[in-house]
């Protein structure tokens, strides 16, 4: 299944455009789990939520200047982000929004029309 949707046009930097299979369409590529930052678009190979650490979003977190804070697509789901993921981001001033990854995708597109300066990432859809 296949769906695209209207991203605000000032928007700046990668732009999901739409979902594919278990995926995310991003200026024309294709990524089933996707790292974002205002800059660029990265395929991600997450590990399960419950192990995700703050290891795995060095990229995220290391921006200069650190972004506002991380949204979390947790998959076709909400869940609730690892708690000690959730210290380890506060510790360094960064908050986390976790929701599903279709939610955060359509986030990121409103927040980078704010010119936000913000970090994603978005695990598979299942």
């Amino acid at each position: 299944m296949s769906s695209r949707f209207d991203q605000d046009p000032k928007a700046t930097g990668p732009v999901v455009q739409g979902f594919a299979g278990r995926g995310f369409s991003v200026d024309g590529g294709v990524y089933e789990g996707l790292l974002l930052t205002p800059l660029s678009a990265r395929q991600w190979d997450p590990p399960a939520l419950a192990d995700l650490t703050i290891l795995h979003l060095e990229e995220l977190i290391g921006l200069q200047p650190p972004p506002e804070f991380l949204l979390l697509g947790t998959g076709s789901r909400f869940s609730f982000a690892p708690p000690k993921l959730v210290r380890a981001l506060e510790e360094r001033g960064i908050g986390i929004e976790a929701m599903d990854s279709r939610a955060a995708a359509r986030t990121w597109g409103i927040l980078r029309g704010e010119e936000r300066w913000i970090a994603a990432a978005l695990m598979p859809l299942d």
